[in-house]
């Protein structure tokens, strides 16, 4: 159907014959029958042939399925701007990173730093507008390779990854990053000579169809067994796209669910002695 949006819109018929259970959980007593839903809860229904009543559910829907296209472009539900649409059941998990201890490798100064990949806002670059704090962006800096280290606040259980990465316009030396390993729980980050002779936890390689072009976002569904109980993840940019000499990421999110809160180190009172 046009109006279908994956994990937004979907439509489904059901043969009555067939399915009778479900016919009668829903007390389906006249033909045609047509019932809308919103997060698992019925919210109308149109029995029999109403040339009017479904003309208006279909506008309503055409309307939502608008909506939902320019999902990516806005702001989410918690305010943080998400470049793909969300798989069912998951959620932008991405404020679980512990930005005070992230440590990202061969980031160029000029950029921004490794906190800016997880900015909560748009990036500049999808309104073409120049951000007042400089580049909005982190860049590589001696080639194309990136190390980025990050450490998570909570246990995780990892879906997805949204990344987002714009051309450069007028710059044909920067490019999007095309070959991805990455491996989880590691205590600190990894030298590069380190990631090329230790087994990663997952390889990807992202086409140039996977970047959507009003987000500049691709998704990587990851192997879900794999990205379990994960307290960090370093993510190695092995190969830009093209014959670029370095590479740029805008935003990084984090799609899946929380665990327990992990034991950031325990403080000691100070001055219990009497007199102190």
């Amino acid at each position: 159907n046009s109006l279908s949006r994956p994990n937004h819109i979907t439509f489904t018929k059901v043969n009555t014959d067939n399915q009778k259970d479900i016919a009668q959980t829903y007390n389906i007593t006249a033909m045609p029958t047509f019932m809308v839903f919103k997060n698992g809860r019925e919210t109308q229904r149109i029995r029999g042939a109403d040339p009017k009543a479904l003309d208006a559910a279909v506008k309503s829907l055409a309307s939502e399925a608008e909506s939902s296209s320019a999902d990516a472009s806005s702001s989410s539900s918690s305010g943080t701007w998400i470049g793909a649409s969300l798989p069912r059941g998951y959620s932008d998990i991405t404020d679980s990173v512990d930005l005070l201890n992230l440590d990202f490798l061969n980031v160029d100064s000029e950029a921004g730093n490794a906190r800016t990949v997880f900015n909560t806002a748009q990036p500049s670059a999808i309104s073409k507008s120049s951000s007042a704090a400089g580049k909005d962006w982190i860049e590589s800096d001696t080639d194309e390779q990136l190390m980025m280290y990050m450490p998570f606040q909570s246990s995780l259980k990892v879906h997805s990854l949204h990344i987002t990465s714009f051309p450069t316009e007028g710059d044909d030396d920067i490019g999007r990053p095309r070959t991805l390993k990455l491996y989880t729980n590691k205590s600190n980050v990894l030298s590069f000579d380190e990631a090329e002779s230790i087994p990663s936890t997952q390889d990807i390689t992202l086409q140039e169809s996977d970047w959507d072009a009003k987000t500049g976002t691709a998704r990587v569904d990851l192997r879900f067994v794999k990205f379990q109980n994960v307290t960090s993840l370093v993510i190695f940019v092995a190969e830009g796209e093209g014959d670029g000499e370095k590479t740029r990421i805008d935003r990084i999110r984090i799609i899946g669910e929380t665990g327990e809160k992990r034991a950031m180190g325990k403080l000691e009172k100070i001055g219990d002695e009497q007199g102190e």
